[in-house]
């Protein structure tokens, strides 16, 4: 049986459950499509929250920004993962003892201002819509390896997926569904990664393996790793960060922005109490750490696989042919996401740093530039074939990545369809809508949201993971301090809150536009994305913790200057900073 079929058996089964879950889990009210009815249990919900939260970004695209930048790249590592100890203890129980459907839910009622609410609307949108593009990157940079179609028709594919069981089940349908995908995709990731540590270090746990022998040299595999690059002209890979002041903000930016994150925080509100959204929170990380203390592991083994497959004698020796490259960079290249150019007419394959500082070296090699461009994002899809692995695990981690993708994407695109139908039309517009009426409009608002991330995702702003990390800035920057702000301080007021959402937002999307171009759309930079010209240093990717120090400083400001809440706010601020005892969720 060919590879191609494989595939097809592995992911075509795969979805074939999705969708079957998709039936049998169909919303029929509001409070299923946004909440799942209330009563998912803490275990479930936590390796839903897991399948939400390990995007396509996490699966696919984090593994190969810190294989292509090293030490310096495990801020994603970082900030994610105290990002979501901080949304678990700061946020999740306090949102849940609230009892509403949404975010802007919350942030409407406890700064008591209709204004307020649809200021957290835009935002949410904003924030979603930057995030799903990042996953239908993901997703399409999938499909289109392995159903061996281009990357654009792939991202087609997977938006048409994701319409299906996302708007057909809702929340209720996705929270099922995301149980599956993550089975799927915590197999995927471990099973090549426990293959190839075997390979490499005769350890079979990665994150073990990570910190032993490399088999083959006799000496740490790190320590090989750091040799062959230093010999391709590229920095060392367990190198130290020059710029720790963009290091410490752009950690800072993926917490606050995970906690930030809408889609993320209205899972729990599906689980029956508060102690449950507690459990959820815990059960969550442990289910998260299966595949972020793999990630590392994963990441160095790649770079290492990936160049000595070109330099099979060594990066200060001949690389391979052109003409005897192995089958999956061809079948790579179909995708247009490995791309070669035999700039010197060798008919060999140069890979390396093509900097100034490496010139000299290059040249005295007869280099005349590097020839191969890969992209970041498939290290960890085409890492099972680099390494020779059975058919079948490659099949595996092709369910896996796109259960990654899709599992998040849906999530994205019911918080977005939840802040249009129940936070806009019904909570400002129309507010005597129909539960029938506001299900079809819920509806009618993921197609949109998801048309929209296609078309954006075949013009992505960057990798899967960087995109991403866009998205969480600017959640960071205008809803982390909101929400906050309303559950740990009785002095802000709606103007407050306000103000400094939009301080937060403006001032963050600006410098984001500046550098990335304007609404992503290309070419449209005004300044060219590189360290000179950042201000202090500061990356539009590290700017979200900047943003939301400009919230809160804007937030407090404007309140002292104008009247204190409500008592009956300040009241209830009281009470949700004590979560016992709520009740389900509730709708206006």
């Amino acid at each position: 049986m060919d590879q191609f079929t494989i595939n097809l058996l592995f992911v075509g089964s795969s979805f074939a459950l999705y969708f079957g879950i998709a039936i049998w889990a169909r919303a029929g009210s509001t409070k299923e499509f946004y909440v799942a009815g209330g009563g998912v249990h803490p275990v479930l919900n936590g390796m839903a929250t897991a399948a939400d939260w390990m995007s396509a970004a996490s699966f696919i695209s984090m593994a190969g920004l810190i294989a292509a930048g090293g030490y310096a790249n495990s801020t994603f590592l970082m900030g994610w993962t105290g990002g979501y100890v901080l949304l678990a203890m700061l946020l999740a129980p306090y949102l849940r003892k609230f009892g509403k459907f949404t975010v802007p839910d919350f942030i409407g009622d406890r700064f008591y201002s209709q204004t307020a609410r649809l200021v957290a609307v835009a935002c949410l949108i904003i924030a979603s819509v930057t995030y799903v593009i990042g996953q239908m990157t993901g997703a399409g940079v999938a499909f289109s390896r392995f159903l061996e179609v281009d990357n654009d028709t792939g991202l087609i594919i997977a938006a048409v997926v994701v319409f299906f069981y996302a708007v057909l089940g809702g929340m209720k349908g996705i929270t099922y569904t995301q149980v599956a995908q993550y089975v799927v995709l915590i197999i995927a990731y471990t099973i090549p990664a426990v293959f190839i540590s075997l390979q490499l270090t005769d350890t079979f746990i990665p994150a073990i393996g990570l910190f032993s022998n490399h088999t083959e040299s006799g000496i740490p595999l790190l320590q090989k790793l750091d040799e062959v690059v230093r010999e391709l002209g590229f920095q060392d890979y367990t190198a130290d960060v020059d710029n720790k002041l963009n290091m410490i903000l752009f950690t800072l930016s993926l917490m606050i922005g995970t906690a930030g994150l809408p889609h993320v925080i209205i899972r729990f509100f599906t689980v029956p109490k508060v102690a449950d959204a507690r459990w959820s929170a815990g059960w969550a990380l442990v289910f998260i750490a299966l595949l972020y203390l793999t990630a590392p592991a994963v990441a160095s083994m790649a770079r290492l696989n990936l160049l000595t497959t070109i330099y099979p004698s060594g990066p200060t020796e001949q690389p391979i042919e052109y003409a005897e490259r192995p089958d999956w960079v061809q079948t790579w290249e179909t995708t247009g996401l490995i791309k070669f150019e035999d700039k010197n007419g060798d008919g060999r394959v140069q890979f390396y740093n093509d900097v100034p500082a490496f010139q000299e070296e290059a040249t005295a090699r007869g280099w005349e530039g590097n020839e191969l461009d890969v992209n970041r994002d498939i290290l960890v899809l085409a890492n099972p074939e680099i390494a020779n692995l059975p058919s079948w695990v490659i099949g595996l981690i092709a369910a896996g990545g796109l259960a990654a993708a899709l599992s998040t994407a849906a999530g994205l695109l019911l918080a977005i369809s939840s802040a249009i139908s129940h936070d806009l039309i019904k909570g400002s517009i129309n507010p005597n809508i129909s539960d029938k009426g506001e299900l079809k409009v819920a509806r009618v608002s993921m197609f949109v949201a998801i048309v929209v991330a296609t078309y954006l995702g075949m013009n992505p702003p960057g990798f899967a993971a960087q995109v991403v990390a866009l998205a969480f800035g600017i959640a960071g920057a205008s809803l982390f301090p909101a929400l906050m702000m309303g559950i740990f301080s009785k002095r802000v007021n709606g103007t407050g809150a306000i103000a400094g959402m939009l301080a937060g937002l403006v001032c963050t999307l600006v410098y984001i536009f500046l550098f990335l171009g304007w609404f992503f759309i290309p070419g449209t930079a005004s300044f060219a994305n590189t360290p000179d010209n950042w201000l202090f240093g500061i990356s539009p990717l590290s700017f979200g913790a900047v943003g939301a120090v400009i919230n809160f400083v804007v937030a407090f400001t404007v309140s002292s200057m104008t009247a204190p809440p409500p008592k009956e706010i300040q009241d209830l601020v009281e009470s949700v900073r004590y979560p016992q005892g709520a009740g389900g969720a509730v709708d206006h």
